[in-house]
């Protein structure tokens, strides 16, 4: 039986948003559940404030997956943010972030067979998420635990320039990694979401978000390019 899967949500996303990607892996065979956030639940972390309330929650569904199958790992899913935040999920290294009296820690890459990330900016120019990103890759660069199967899914979609239609690309992708005029998937450039010692892989015409229209990474043809590696 393919192990359980978490799916856990990008920056200020909802669990409904996920429920196709979600039915998508069940009907694959892959059992699959969304760590079970609303879009409230990310107002604590906003303005560069510690994550720790989303760990939590992924801590718990984790650990309830993990009993609810008798299982020893699963696999996870991050999408957009969630894929960073699943790598201090995984850690070692006491996660105190501004603000917060006493560090949190997690040590979960043991429970991880293979992380998928999904347009995850693994790196950024923007201060809001700069100190977070940056304790991610200063502790844990590239592929780092050797236990865990890292997949990189990046989107080739939106080319971005100073000009309509593609100005929005262009200053997401300059916030993310300096540079505007790349390719990217609308809001996050391929180099960005990509590790070194990775499984990277660039899909053509995706979006960012489930919410846009059109395909997104997990759309039906977008996910038969990375579903395998769930195996």
């Amino acid at each position: 039986m393919p192990l359980p899967t978490v799916i856990l949500p990008g920056y200020l996303e909802s669990a409904i948003a996920y429920r196709q990607l979600e039915q998508l892996l069940q009907q694959s065979g892959f059992p699959a559940v969304i760590v079970p956030l609303r879009r409230r639940d990310w107002l604590p972390t906003l303005g560069g404030r510690p994550v720790t309330p989303i760990l939590w929650k992924l801590d718990r569904t984790v650990k309830q997956i993990l009993q609810q199958y008798n299982a020893t790992e699963i696999n996870l899913i991050g999408h957009s943010a969630g894929g960073w935040i699943s790598r201090i999920y995984m850690g070692e290294k006491p996660y105190l972030a501004r603000g917060e009296v006493k560090p949190s820690l997690w040590k979960a890459h043991s429970l991880i067979a293979t992380l998928v990330t999904l347009g995850t900016p693994h790196i950024s120019q923007e201060r809001w998420t700069r100190w977070n990103l940056d304790f991610v890759t200063n502790n844990y660069p590239g592929a780092f635990y050797k236990n865990v199967r890292y997949v990189c899914v990046a989107g080739k979609t939106i080319f971005g320039q100073r000009r309509r239609g593609s100005w929005l690309a262009y200053s997401s992708y300059q916030l993310t990694c300096g540079k505007g005029n790349t390719w990217g998937d609308g809001i996050t450039p391929i180099e960005a979401a990509h590790l070194e010692g990775a499984e990277n892989l660039v899909i053509e015409g995706v979006r960012h978000s489930p919410r846009n229209p059109g395909i997104w990474y997990g759309s039906p043809e977008p996910l038969k390019a990375w579903i395998e590696y769930l195996v």
